[in-house]
């Protein structure tokens, strides 16, 4: 039994004095003036892959963890009802189209009337003047001592004088009549043609609803996970996939107040993963936060203000990931170094070794 304690003893030695070790040997090194380092992790923009309008989704083309390129069609959305529609509003424009010709037709035969009407208003108009001269020239003659005319001659000339005004005036208003169907049919054309309009206006947004329900990737990524599976009913805007962009790669770190406000947009960057510590990744400062993320409740005082943390991103160069893209995991943590003097000398341990025209 004794035997026993003291091997156990001595393995945990070993592997203590070996832990210990492998810390010396892999912890970082100490920084010079002019740099910056803090604790990250990788992340990458995400991108939402949902449906435009709710539906029932057909199938999905794409699984977790696959690579998609800018514009492969990754998912479908059953289109049936929107097929319907579509027929419905084709139809709705031919039955527009055929109401136009019709008007057109309409308005032709108003103009017809109207031309025959016009030739009524010009034939009552000369009846009336030979009804007018009869009158005048019997009225000559019915004067006098000795009339050459009797008196219900005059009478009856007079009477075809309001006979004759009477359809003048009738002919007139038929005309009148003639030009409001004329106004009326052509307003008809007007209708029948904003109809065509608006059907064809049915058709581009009942298409574009359908080209909208392939679901395409709008860049370069991997597929993150699937929110929803083939046969579910999504609202407008649900999600159906979620995508990483890989050349939009960055690690987040914080840094207190005095660093922080040093560093530049620009300035240079490196980052060690833990997963691979010989590698040193080259990047840049992207973002540096104007607020603080961890506020002490005091910030009266100086020692108070350094406490202040603020986020910074250092984003790896896209053409740098998509060399290694089929190597480019977020989520991974590690070290963030940043160049606060940009006339300081990378210390060697930093130097970078990844490059993207060549093997790290």
């Amino acid at each position: 039994m004794k035997a026993r304690r003291w091997l156990l003893g001595a393995l945990l030695v070993a592997a203590a004095g070996g832990g210990t070790y492998a810390w010396l040997e892999l912890r970082p090194q100490g920084l010079p003036a002019g740099f910056a380092s803090g604790n990250g992790r990788i992340q990458a923009v995400e991108i939402d892959i949902a449906a435009k309008i709710p539906g029932r989704i057909r199938d999905i083309l794409a699984n977790e963890g696959d690579f998609v390129t800018a514009g492969q069609v990754i998912a479908h959305m059953d289109t049936t009802q929107l097929e319907a529609q579509r027929h419905q509003a084709e139809a709705q424009r031919e039955r527009a189209r055929i109401s136009v010709e019709t008007a057109n037709s309409v308005v032709r035969q108003r103009e017809a009337e109207r031309t025959s009407a016009q030739a009524v208003v010009s034939q009552r108009e000369v009846e009336l003047d030979a009804a007018n001269r009869r009158y005048a020239r019997t009225d000559q003659l019915a004067r006098g001592n000795n009339p050459a005319a009797s008196q219900q001659t005059l009478d009856d000339d007079r009477a075809r004088v309001q006979g004759a005004v009477a359809a003048l005036g009738a002919a007139r208003a038929q005309l009148a009549a003639s030009e409001a169907g004329i106004s009326a049919a052509r307003s008809q054309v007007v209708d029948a043609q904003a109809a065509i309009v608006a059907a064809e206006a049915s058709i581009q947004a009942i298409t574009a609803d359908i080209n909208d329900s392939t679901l395409v990737s709008p860049r370069d990524g991997r597929v993150q996970y699937r929110v929803a599976q083939p046969g579910e009913v999504v609202a407008a805007g649900g999600r159906v996939l979620n995508i990483v962009d890989l050349t939009d790669v960055y690690m987040t770190f914080f840094l207190p107040t005095s660093q922080a406000g040093r560093a530049a947009y620009g300035a240079e960057a490196r980052i060690i993963l833990d997963a691979a510590p010989r590698y040193v990744i080259p990047a840049t400062i992207s973002f540096v936060s104007d607020v603080a993320q961890f506020t002490p409740r005091s910030v009266e005082t100086q020692a108070e203000r350094e406490k202040l943390m603020f986020r910074l991103r250092a984003r790896i160069a896209p053409e740098l990931l998509r060399r290694y893209i089929l190597q480019v995991k977020t989520g991974l943590p590690g070290m963030a170094y940043v160049r606060l003097d940009a006339q300081a000398e990378w210390p060697a341990h930093l130097a970078a070794n990844v490059s993207p025209n060549g093997s790290p």
